[in-house]
């Protein structure tokens, strides 16, 4: 027997929540909020612009993630200077579900203020299967779903014994269901637009109206919410990246959400929260980015060949490991001999360090910038 969810209630989609309970998270996460965007307003623009990259960056890959999907984080990261305009040195070609995901978070960010319209987010589901593929099932893009090929569900375990997580309403409401939902979502006054974004990610998700792409969707409309409530196309902290770290809690509470009444102050709270920390991780790159800039303070002027370059920036964004001659030739696609030449040009100049182990273990590190 089919299970209740939110959206069959009688109410739907009269969200509420207990206002009184959210008012300390809200005020936290606000204050935090606030916070980082001061401290990013005050670094000059080079360093902001690196933020900004590499939160995208981690955003683009990590909604991914969550869905399964790997990207190549050097595309993805070139693809998003490309179109913002920004310096990073050679340009790598990214793949066409690269762009697409791409297009459709810049779109979401960049263009925050404009009006979320049924144009729009059929465009965005074309950009993310440019083949109108989804792995090897085919899906039609650019509309919403028809359920010809049964109800929308959300499923998981082996053929035969799936488990049944969550069903979205039939098709055929989902012309009058988007229509409420972007009518809600444009509307101004309502609210904190925090809060808002919290609710427009449930309830995307609830109606689920395409064949595949849904979560992805809904994080860029969150993040679009975001970027209203800071006044600003500059991302400095990625809720993809948090969500993906807390993948299984974040499917749990949507679940107990789908399933449960709609007073939805648990998801809300675990929203905040979730953004709370997103926040926090930021702060911490931020440390990263400072850090990097001071390396290329000391080493700007070093001359270097592209293959360095490359090297020495992977180190300085979080290199896996420690980094030896194979992996130098595997990540430059050069020979051992190259790549041992240009480790020991880079220890020549104070820019590596070799570590204590020899041998096959042998292997260097980034000298301290001091």
């Amino acid at each position: 027997m089919r299970r209740t969810y939110i959206h069959d209630l009688r109410e739907w989609p009269r969200f509420e929540w207990n206002t009184e309970r959210l008012a300390e998270p809200l005020a936290a996460v606000r204050l935090r909020q606030g916070r980082l965007i001061g401290h990013m307003e005050a670094l000059g623009f080079p360093l902001r612009t690196e933020a900004v990259l590499q939160t995208l960056t981690s955003d683009v890959i990590k909604s991914s993630e969550i869905e399964g999907e790997r990207l190549d984080a050097e595309q993805v990261r070139s693809s998003i200077a490309r179109r913002l305009g920004v310096d990073i040195g050679a340009l790598i070609p990214a793949d066409r579900n690269v762009e697409g995901v791409v297009e459709m978070m810049l779109d979401a960010t960049r263009q925050y203020d404009a009006p979320l319209t049924a144009t729009r987010l059929f465009g965005w589901h074309a950009s993310l299967f440019p083949t109108g593929q989804s792995g090897l099932r085919k899906i039609k893009t650019g509309r919403w779903r028809d359920d010809s090929s049964g109800p929308m569900q959300v499923v998981s375990g082996p053929m035969q014994r799936e488990k049944i997580h969550f069903e979205a309403p039939v098709a055929g409401r989902l012309p009058e269901e988007m229509k409420t939902f972007l009518k809600w979502f444009n509307a101004r006054a309502q609210g904190d637009a925090v809060m808002k974004a919290a609710l427009a990610h449930l309830w995307f998700v609830t109606l689920h109206p395409f064949d595949d792409g849904n979560g992805r969707m809904a994080r860029a409309i969150a993040d679009m919410a975001l970027a209203r409530s800071e006044g600003s196309p500059q991302r400095f902290y990625s809720m993809s990246a948090q969500i993906q770290k807390e993948r299984s809690a974040y499917y749990d509470i949507l679940e107990r959400a789908q399933r449960g009444a709609l007073d939805i102050t648990p998801w809300m709270e675990w929203f905040l929260a979730c953004m709370g920390r997103a926040i926090d991780g930021a702060q911490i790159a931020l440390k990263d980015i400072l850090a990097k800039a001071r390396f290329w303070e000391k080493f700007g002027a070093t001359p270097l060949n592209e293959r360095q370059r490359k090297v020495v920036n992977r180190l300085l964004d979080g290199f896996e490991g420690k980094l030896t001659t194979s992996k130098y030739a595997r990540l430059t696609k050069c020979s051992q001999d190259t790549a041992l030449r240009d480790i020991l040009s880079l220890g020549e100049r104070g820019i590596l360090v070799r570590g204590d182990s020899g041998g096959r273990s042998t292997h260097y590190a980034l000298a301290e910038a001091g």
